[in-house]
């Protein structure tokens, strides 16, 4: 008897062999020959996964070629908003990793950057989170800022980096160190540290959002928003605004 549609289907899904894809390529079904397409454009779209993702390990795989066995990836989430921190974080990633779907947390939906997150975490030879909140943003300057939470993470990983693969900046340490311009797009380490930095600071903006409602801050992050400037406008500035930003500082006495 001849397998179903159903059965082809779920064939197709687990690893088909060589010999099982022939019979089904010589099935004159419009069903199997639909299926057998289908089969084919994922496999297509993996290959390419695959092969985006290699690129973004390239820069990791040279360093560790020449002997260096922790280089670092380091991003930040957090600049624009009006409140908030800024959250950096660095991530260690082992010689073997092939979590393909890490990429610029920007790219990415909420749902999948929470199932990596979690995977990252697992896998990681050491991950480590640096916060400068608005208080240090106020004082040093969202650029300073930056760097302060990027140092923290980095002194603070299980083990000391040989080389840092840092997203657009550069910081204060004996390190050697690599600032790559949209970094997070080209290395895999700096894409798993803007998904760690990226979930952390959505976690504690939604901690915020309970402490300080009204600025709608779990949704929008912090960021400028139509629901966030009424909030300003309605209840002044909260203990975690970035008093040193336009239009923050319009509303400080109210």
């Amino acid at each position: 008897m001849a397998q179903t549609i159903a059965q082809i289907k779920e064939i197709l899904k687990n690893s088909p062999t060589k010999e099982q894809l022939a019979t089904l390529k010589a099935d004159p079904r419009k069903g199997v020959q639909a299926a057998l397409a289908s089969f084919y454009r994922k496999q297509e779209k993996l290959a390419l996964k695959k092969q985006e993702f290699a690129k973004r390990l390239q820069l990791e795989r040279q360093l560790w070629d020449d002997g260096l066995e922790y280089v670092a990836g380091i991003d930040e989430v957090g600049r624009g908003p009006l409140a908030g921190p800024v959250v950096s974080a660095a991530v260690i990633l082992p010689h073997d990793f092939a979590l393909i779907d890490v990429n610029d947390s920007k790219q990415l939906s909420e749902k999948k950057r929470e199932a990596l997150y979690g995977q990252i975490l697992e896998q990681a030879v050491g991950v480590a989170i640096g916060v400068a909140d608005n208080n240090v943003i106020d004082q040093e300057n969202i650029y300073q800022a930056t760097r302060i939470a990027m140092k923290e993470a980095v002194e603070a990983l299980p083990y000391k980096p040989q080389h840092l693969l840092i997203d657009a900046m550069q910081i204060d340490t004996s390190i050697p160190q690599t600032k790559l311009i949209k970094g997070d797009a080209k290395s895999a380490s700096i894409s798993a540290a803007s998904i760690v930095a990226k979930v952390n600071r959505d976690h504690l903006m939604k901690f915020y959002d309970k402490c300080y409602p009204g600025y709608d801050l779990a949704s929008n992050a912090g960021y400028g928003t139509k629901n966030h400037l009424a909030g300003l406008k309605k209840l002044g500035a909260s203990p975690i605004h970035r008093k040193t930003f336009e239009p923050v500082m319009h509303y400080l006495n109210k």
